[in-house]
């Protein structure tokens, strides 16, 4: 059985953590500790639909998944989590390039001037 949110920031992300983050965002919550923070990070790594997403957007998007697309997404975020420690070096989403020349690895999507 899966414990309760536990706020240790030493120990794995349970899926009633992601659930209770995902509660937060549908809800349209202020205020995230770092370990949701870290579980949204993680949200916007396993699903590119979210990637630039406000929290509000997020909850939106959320609000609209069916039960089995939400049991999913769980799933694939706590594997995502598992595998990364839960951390991420870059909040990605938020820290942006200012163009595809600055993001290593993107192409343009049209020639240069």
């Amino acid at each position: 059985m899966q414990l309760a949110y536990n706020n240790n920031e030493a120990t794995p992300m349970s899926e009633m953590a992601i659930v209770n983050t995902f509660t937060k965002l549908i809800f349209g919550e202020a205020t995230y500790s770092a370990r949701e923070l870290s579980i949204i990070d993680g949200f916007r790594a396993v699903d590119v639909d979210v990637l630039r997403d406000s929290h509000e957007e997020m909850g939106e998007y959320l609000r609209n998944l069916g039960v089995r697309e939400m049991i999913q997404l769980v799933s694939r975020l706590h594997r995502h989590l598992a595998q990364t420690g839960g951390t991420h070096s870059k909040r990605r989403g938020v820290e942006r390039p200012a163009s595809a020349n600055d993001a290593p690895g993107l192409e343009r999507n049209h020639p240069p001037r």
